[in-house]
């Protein structure tokens, strides 16, 4: 059979081309298996260096953020102590006298303010006890003339309360409970504030009428050791009977939780009460009189408010 040259190179041609063809797409597929391959191992280490990136830049960020918002807390506080402390230098303290007749509700009532005001109240009795134990100098006065079986003196009891109000606690103010009794004490207590540069801004006295007073006082009832209290109308214990006269049992009152008997206070009756609520009148009156400013001989800058609440 005769071929011709020209369909020879034609054939050649052809050859050719598929052979390139064939070795071009060997070689394509190749290097996509080649590239496929080296995604697949540098795809974790791309991870793997974009988190660590992330998390170094993220741990920047929040070292800023912490450095910012340390400072500015520091601010703040700094801002705040400084404020306190002007408040407590220039600004009058808030100095409040709290009385009442017995049974009037100053322990249920006082530690209300306390909290209200964010000042401490204070009870002669318990500054007492304290400076003795502390055996400061006042204190120990105090403590020599109880063993001699004396009354400590009004200088004496102004002095411990002069040591307590120098506490921190106090610096922005406090409430008086107990003190002044008398015309005389107030007087004391007013000069020894104007040395500590302060003076009384505020005085309440809680009111109940009498009636409702020996009310309460005459039906209270406590268990010695616990300090709990109770009362025949309003409280009373589990235990308690009436006799035929309608009043409580003696017997029959004994602690909840212990069994233990309860007792009433010497002065709990409404003979003691009558002689404490006259005694408390005759002393209360002239000392809200001196703080209102209209007795004669008062002779404040600024005579304090004087408040009357119904208890």
């Amino acid at each position: 059979m005769f071929v011709s040259t020209s369909a020879l190179r034609v054939a050649s041609r052809r050859a050719a081309s598929a052979s390139v063809r064939r070795m071009a797409s060997t070689t394509s597929a190749k290097q996509a298996s080649s590239n496929e391959q080296f995604r697949a191992r540098a795809l974790p280490v791309l991870a793997a260096a974009g988190l660590a990136i992330g998390a170094s830049q993220l741990g920047k960020e929040e070292d800023k953020s912490q450095c910012l918002f340390g400072r500015q807390s520091t601010k703040v506080e700094e801002a705040v102590k400084s404020t306190e402390d002007k408040f407590a230098n220039y600004w009058p303290r808030n100095i409040m006298i709290l009385f009442g007749p017995p049974g009037a509700g100053k322990g249920t009532h006082g530690p209300k303010v306390e909290d209200l005001l964010g000042i401490p109240q204070l009870s002669t009795g318990d500054m007492l006890r304290a400076a003795v134990a502390a055996q400061t100098d006042v204190g120990k006065k105090a403590q020599a003339i109880m063993k001699a079986g004396g009354l400590v003196s009004d200088d004496i009891v102004v002095g411990i309360i002069r040591d307590r109000i120098r506490d921190p606690d106090c610096r922005f103010g406090f409430i008086l409970d107990g003190f002044p009794r008398t015309l005389v004490q107030a007087r004391a207590l007013d000069k020894m504030l104007s040395e500590e540069g302060a003076a009384v801004t505020k005085v309440v006295e809680l009111q109940v009428p009498d009636g409702v007073l020996e009310e309460r006082i005459c039906g209270r009832w406590i268990h010695k050791k616990s300090g709990r209290s109770y009362h025949i109308k309003f409280a009373p214990p589990k235990s308690m009977k009436l006799g035929p006269d309608g009043k409580p049992i003696p017997e029959s009152m004994t602690d909840n939780e212990t069994g233990e008997p309860l007792m009433q206070r010497p002065d709990d009756t409404a003979q003691a009460l009558k002689k404490r609520l006259a005694s408390y009148h005759g002393e209360t009156v002239p000392i809200l009189d001196h703080y209102r400013g209209d007795g004669s001989d008062t002779k404040l800058a600024q005579s304090p408010r004087c408040a009357q609440a119904k208890a």
